[in-house]
C-alpha cells in the first residue's frame, strides 16, 4: 500500500501533476482545482457497490457539476497535503456510462487508466470471474476471482502505469502521508462492479443460500451458516489450480474428467492429482502447501456449476469422475463456467482434428412415368439434399446413417472421435423436404452458397447439374476484354445470309448467345453502346435459323433502325412491324423477324403470348428495369425458347434492375425479388459488401456479356476520346437565388419525415440544379437570357471555337425546358440548331438524324431520355453535357451517340459544372460511382434523400471551398480544340 517512491517523485515535480495539466491551488476554502482536464479517482465504499468514482478539476469541460467533495493527497507548493477538492461522486452506473464515452482530446492520464479499469473489470465478469463473500459488514457481497496469472499480470501493469492523480487518496492514519495502493484500488473497484452488475434474481438462484442477500440492491445482513463463504477468502492466494484433462474411452464407455493440478508458481507444471502425494518435494514447493485445500475448494466452487465434480467430492483421494453424454455435450458447448469458477479444462486435440461439416447439394426428382436424362433443364424440379462432409470428404451412406442416429455428443469415425454438431443431426434427421427449381439449384451451384432458412450453406453440383455449370464456366473463362485469336473455340464463322464481315469480338458474342441458346439458358448482352449488338442479334438469328420465328421488342424510336439494319444485312429475312393501326401476326414465317414496341407489348401480350418464338430479345431493356411495371408483367408472359436482353446500362440507379433483366432472361437465376434484396442488392448498394458482391458476379458472369469499347482488342479504330469538367462560376443572380432557394427548403426538411422528407429533398435538388442552369429556368420564363448564367456563357465560349472550326456538336440537358431556352438563345445569335425530344414521333425523329448527319445544323440540342439511345450522330465530334444526369453509365451512353464504330476522329466531352455548388459535389462522387461499375453498383439521386439535415447542408451549401474531385478543371476555352 506504501507508495513513498512516487510521493517522492510527486514533491520533486514541483506544481506539475503527473497526468498532465497545471495545479492552482484555490485559497478560499483549501480546495485544489485543475485547469483544463478532469482527474478522477476510485474511493471504495462497504459494502463494494457503494464504491464512488471521484471526478475532479474542469468538471465544466465534460458537463459535470461537483455534489461533493472528497479528501484527497495534492501537491500544495513543494509539499503534499490533504485537501478537500470539490468533485462529482459518480456511482458504479454512472461511471460505467462516463468512461463508456469516446475518448477526447487532452484527456488526462487518470482518465484514460480508469476507463482501462473498467473494460477489464467488466470482462472479467463477462468470463464468470465471480465469486460470493461476506463483507466486513456481514452482508452479502459479490467479487472478482479467481485471477490467472495472465489477470493477475495485466493488474500489475496497470497498477504500474497508474498516475498519482489516479490513486490520490491517503491511507488512513499514515504518517507520513502514504497513497493508496493502485492495484488494490483498481481491485476494490472490480468489486463494486461485480456488486452492482450482477445482483439480479439470477443471482440469487445461483447462489441459493441466503439469496435476497445476494441479489437485492439494498444491503442485506447474512443469517445462518457462512462457513461455505470461507473458501472465496483463501481462492485468490490459491497456490494450485485445477485442471481436468478430458480422456475418450476406447470402446463406447463413457469419457472421464482426470482431475490435474497447475502449479501457481509455475504454470508450465501439471501433475496429475493421482501423483500429487507421491511428487517430489520440489514440485510440492511449486504446488504450494495448500494444494489439497486448493483441490478441494477448487471442487466444491466447480460441482456448483457443472454437478459431475460433485461426485470427486465424496472420494477421500479423488483421480478422475466418469462423465455421461449429457454432461459432456453441456461441456463441450460451453466450459465458460468452469472457467469462471477457475478451473481449466483440456481436451484432447483429435477431438477437434478433424471437421464435420454439411453443405447443400440437389438431385432429380423423377416425374412419375417420365424418363429421366442426361441433360439439366432450367424448368425441371429437384430435391434439396444434405451433404455431411469430414475435413471436406463426404460421408458414405453407412456413417450418414450413424451420425444421424447419434445419441451421444462424440461419435468415433474413422479412427477418431468427432464431436457432432447438434444443429447438424437434426438437418440430417429431417432431411432435405425443400423443392428447387433447376434455375435456383443452378444458381446456388454457381455461387456456391444457397439460403435454407435464413442461413446461407454450402452447395454442391453434381450430375447434370454440375455439367451445366461446367459448360457455362468453360465458355467464359478467359479474362474480361481479351478476346482470343481467330480459329479459337469459341469463335463462330458468319451464318449463311449475312451480308457483313463480324469483328472478332462480335464473333464471340454470337457464339455466346448461341451456346446460351443451345443450353436452353438465355442473357444478357450488355456491351457499349455502338459496338453493334444489333448486327450481333441478326447473325444469331440467321444461327438459329428453323427454331421458330424472332420477336424484337424495341421502343418505338428504333423500329426504324432495325428495319434498315436487317434490311442492309440480311436482306433474305422476313421482317415486319407489329405497331399500328392494322397490326397483324398472320402468315407469320418460321425465319420471321417481328419488330414490335414495349407499348403494344403491354396492349398485345395475350396475342403475342400465343406464339411459342425460338428468340425473344427485349433491346434497351431497362425500359423493363422496374419488375413490378406493366412491361416487365406483360414482357414475363410471352413464351420463348431464348431470352435475350440488350443494354449498355444494366444497372442504372439499383442492382433490381439487375435482378429485373436477369429475371426475365434465366428465370428464376437470382432468386425472388425480396431474397435478391436481403442477400444481395442492400449488402453490396449500402455497406459495399465485398463477399455478397463476389457471389452476384459468380452468379451473373455466364449470364451477362459486358464489352467496353476501352478493352484491349475491342475496338482499336475508335478514335481517342477525351473528357473534361468545365467548372464554371454562378453570376451573382445565381448564388443569391442558390442560397435562398437551399435556406428556405432545408427548413421545411427539418421539420418534414419519411416520404414528405424525401419528396422534399428531391425537390431541393431540382430546383437548385435548374438554378445552376439559368435564373429563367427556376423561375420559367422566356427571358432574357444573357449574361444571366455562367453556364450559358460557358456554352457561348466553347461553340465559338467549335463553331469556327466547322465542327459539329450534341448539347445534352434533361431538362426539355432548358434546351428550348438554348435554342431560342442561340437563334437569337443566328446559330442554326436541331431539336430532339419524347414529343417528336418517329417518323420526324429520323429526318432530323439525316438532317445532322447530312451536315444541315452544326447545333443538335437533345433531352436526355429521348436523345440517350439509339440514334448515330458521328457527325459530332464534340459532345456538351449542360447538366449532369447523376449516373455515370446514363451521360456515357448519351456520349456514345457521337463516340461509337462509324466515328473517325476524335470526340471531346464536356461537361458544365457550377462552381462550389452541389454539382461540384456530386462530380466527386460520380468519379468514384464509375470505379464501382465493374461491380454493377448503381449511383442514381435516391440515396441522397437519405442523407442527414447536416449531410444535406453540408452537400448543398454555396461554399467558398472547391470540391475535391480529381475529375475537375478550371474552365479553359482556349484548351478546346479539334486534336486532345
Amino acid at each position: 500500500m506504501v507508495r513513498e517512491r512516487e510521493v517522492a517523485g510527486w514533491c520533486e515535480s514541483g506544481v506539475r501533476g503527473v497526468g498532465g495539466g497545471s495545479w492552482v491551488m484555490g485559497l478560499s476554502v483549501g480546495v485544489g482545482t485543475v485547469r483544463g482536464v478532469v482527474e478522477m479517482v476510485f474511493v471504495p465504499g462497504e459494502p463494494p457497490r457503494v464504491g464512488r468514482l471521484a471526478v475532479y478539476g474542469d468538471l465544466g469541460g465534460v458537463g459535470l457539476v461537483a455534489d461533493g467533495v472528497v479528501e484527497l493527497v495534492l501537491p500544495r507548493g513543494k509539499q503534499l497535503r490533504r485537501v478537500e477538492v470539490a468533485a462529482r461522486l459518480l456511482s458504479v452506473a454512472e461511471a460505467l456510462e462516463f468512461l463508456g464515452k469516446p475518448a477526447g482530446e487532452g484527456e488526462s492520464a487518470s482518465h484514460r487508466a480508469w476507463r482501462a479499469a473498467a473494460l477489464a473489470g467488466v470482462g472479467l465478469i463477462a468470463r464468470g470471474r465471480l465469486v460470493p463473500e461476506k463483507s466486513p459488514s456481514g452482508c452479502g457481497a459479490w467479487r472478482v476471482a479467481p485471477l490467472d496469472p495472465a489477470d493477475r499480470g495485466w493488474l500489475k501493469n496497470l497498477g504500474a502505469a497508474m498516475p498519482a492523480h489516479g490513486h490520490a487518496v491517503p491511507v488512513e492514519g499514515s504518517r507520513p502521508i502514504r497513497l493508496a495502493d493502485p492495484e488494490l484500488l483498481v481491485r476494490a473497484f472490480w468489486d463494486a462492479l461485480a456488486d452492482t452488475l450482477v445482483r439480479t434474481p439470477a443471482a440469487g438462484f445461483a447462489v441459493r443460500e441466503s439469496a435476497a442477500a445476494f441479489a437485492e440492491v439494498e444491503p442485506r445482513e447474512l443469517t445462518g451458516p457462512t462457513e461455505w463463504l470461507d473458501e472465496t477468502a483463501l481462492s485468490e492466494e490459491a497456490g494450485a489450480r485445477l485442471v481436468l484433462r478430458i480422456e475418450p474411452p476406447e470402446d463406447d464407455s463413457e469419457f472421464k474428467a482426470v482431475l490435474q493440478l497447475r502449479s501457481g508458481m509455475d504454470p508450465s507444471l501439471l501433475v496429475d492429482v493421482a501423483d500429487v502425494w507421491n511428487a517430489p518435494a520440489a514440485v510440492l514447493a511449486a504446488l504450494g502447501e495448500r494444494a489439497e485445500t486448493d483441490l478441494l475448494l477448487a471442487l466444491r466452487r466447480g460441482a456448483r456449476v457443472w454437478p459431475p465434480l460433485g461426485a470427486a467430492l465424496k472420494d477421500a483421494a479423488p483421480e478422475s469422475v466418469r462423465i455421461d453424454d449429457e454432461a459432456l455435450d453441456e461441456l463441450a458447448g460451453d466450459s465458460a463456467a468452469l472457467d469462471g469458477a477457475g478451473i481449466e479444462v483440456l481436451w484432447p486435440a483429435e477431438l477437434f482434428a478433424g471437421e464435420l461439416a454439411v453443405r447443400g447439394a440437389a438431385q432429380a426428382t423423377p416425374t412419375p412415368g417420365a424418363v429421366t436424362g442426361p441433360g439439366f433443364s432450367m424448368h425441371e424440379l429437384l430435391a434439396f439434399k444434405w451433404r455431411p462432409t469430414l475435413d471436406g470428404q463426404e460421408l458414405t451412406e453407412a456413417e450418414v446413417a450413424a451420425l444421424a442416429e447419434a445419441k451421444r455428443p462424440m461419435i468415433r469415425m474413422r479412427g477418431r472421435w468427432v464431436r457432432i454438431d447438434q444443429d447438424l443431426v437434426r438437418k440430417l434427421r429431417h432431411g432435405g423436404s425443400r423443392k428447387l427449381t433447376g434455375a435456383e439449384a443452378l444458381g446456388a451451384a454457381l455461387t456456391g452458397m444457397i439460403e435454407v432458412d435464413g442461413e446461407l450453406v454450402a452447395f454442391d453440383a453434381g450430375g447434370s447439374l454440375q455439367t451445366m455449370v461446367d459448360r457455362l464456366r468453360t465458355f467464359r473463362e478467359p479474362d474480361p476484354g481479351v478476346e482470343p485469336a481467330r480459329g479459337e473455340p469459341g469463335l463462330s464463322l458468319e451464318p449463311v445470309g449475312l451480308r457483313a464481315t463480324l469483328r472478332d469480338y462480335q464473333r464471340r458474342g454470337v457464339a455466346w448467345m448461341a451456346h446460351l441458346a443451345e443450353l436452353g439458358l438465355g442473357g444478357c448482352l450488355a456491351d457499349d453502346m455502338g459496338l453493334g449488338k444489333t448486327i450481333q442479334v441478326i447473325a444469331l438469328h440467321l444461327q438459329l435459323r428453323g427454331r421458330g420465328p424472332t420477336l424484337v421488342v424495341c421502343p418505338s424510336t428504333l423500329l426504324g433502325t432495325w428495319e434498315r439494319e436487317l434490311g442492309k444485312f440480311a436482306p433474305d429475312v422476313p421482317t415486319r412491324r407489329y405497331h399500328g393501326a392494322g397490326r397483324s401476326l398472320s402468315d407469320l414465317a418460321a425465319d420471321e423477324v417481328v419488330l414490335t414496341t414495349y407499348g403494344v407489348v403491354r396492349q398485345d401480350h395475350r396475342v403475342l403470348g400465343e406464339i411459342f418464338w425460338g428468340l425473344a430479345v427485349a433491346d434497351e431493356a431497362q425500359h423493363a428495369k422496374n419488375p413490378l411495371s406493366r412491361t416487365a408483367r406483360a414482357l414475363r408472359t410471352l413464351p420463348a425458347a431464348t431470352r435475350l436482353a440488350l443494354t449498355g446500362t444494366p444497372v442504372e440507379n439499383r442492382l433490381s434492375e439487375l435482378w429485373s433483366i436477369l429475371d426475365w432472361a434465366a428465370p428464376g437465376l437470382l432468386g425472388t425479388l425480396d431474397r435478391f434484396r436481403h442477400d444481395i442488392a442492400v449488402p453490396v448498394e449500402r455497406y459495399h459488401d465485398e463477399e455478397a458482391t463476389a457471389r452476384l458476379a459468380r452468379v451473373t458472369r455466364p449470364f451477362l456479356l459486358r464489352r467496353k469499347k476501352t478493352d484491349p482488342g475491342i475496338a482499336p479504330e475508335l478514335p481517342q476520346k477525351t473528357e473534361n469538367d468545365l467548372v464554371v462560376p454562378l453570376t451573382t443572380e445565381q448564388a443569391t437565388l442558390y442560397q435562398a432557394v437551399a435556406k428556405e427548403t432545408l427548413a421545411k426538411i427539418e421539420e418534414a419525415e419519411g416520404i414528405a422528407r424525401r419528396g422534399l429533398v428531391l425537390s431541393l435538388l431540382t430546383q437548385l440544379k435548374q438554378v445552376c442552369n439559368h435564373p429563367a429556368q427556376f423561375l420559367h420564363e422566356p427571358g432574357p437570357l444573357p449574361r444571366r448564367s455562367g453556364k450559358l456563357a460557358a456554352l457561348d465560349e466553347l461553340l465559338d471555337v467549335i463553331l469556327a472550326e466547322g465542327e459539329s456538336v450534341l448539347i445534352f440537358s434533361q431538362y426539355v425546358e432548358m434546351c428550348r431556352l438554348i435554342e431560342s438563345h442561340l437563334a437569337a445569335r443566328q446559330v442554326r440548331t436541331l431539336f430532339l425530344h419524347g414529343g417528336i414521333g418517329v417518323r420526324k425523329r429520323e429526318q432530323l438524324v439525316e438532317q445532322f448527319q447530312a451536315g444541315e445544323a452544326q447545333v443538335f440540342l437533345l433531352s436526355l431520355k429521348a436523345g440517350g439511345v439509339g440514334l448515330t450522330l458521328t457527325k459530332a465530334t464534340h459532345v456538351v453535357h449542360y447538366d449532369r444526369w447523376w449516373n455515370p453509365a446514363v451521360e456515357d451512353q448519351a456520349t456514345d451517340r457521337a463516340y461509337r464504330i462509324g466515328q473517325d476522329r476524335p470526340v471531346q466531352v464536356h461537361r458544365l459544372v457550377t462552381e462550389n455548388t452541389l454539382e461540384d459535389r456530386i462530380s466527386a462522387v460520380i468519379a468514384a460511382k464509375r470505379d464501382l461499375a465493374d461491380a454493377v453498383v448503381g449511383s442514381g439521386e435516391a440515396w441522397l434523400s437519405e442523407l442527414s439535415d447536416t449531410e444535406l447542408t453540408e452537400l448543398v451549401e454555396l461554399s467558398t471551398t472547391p470540391a475535391k474531385s480529381g475529375a475537375a478543371s478550371a474552365y479553359n476555352p482556349s484548351a478546346v480544340g479539334r486534336t486532345a
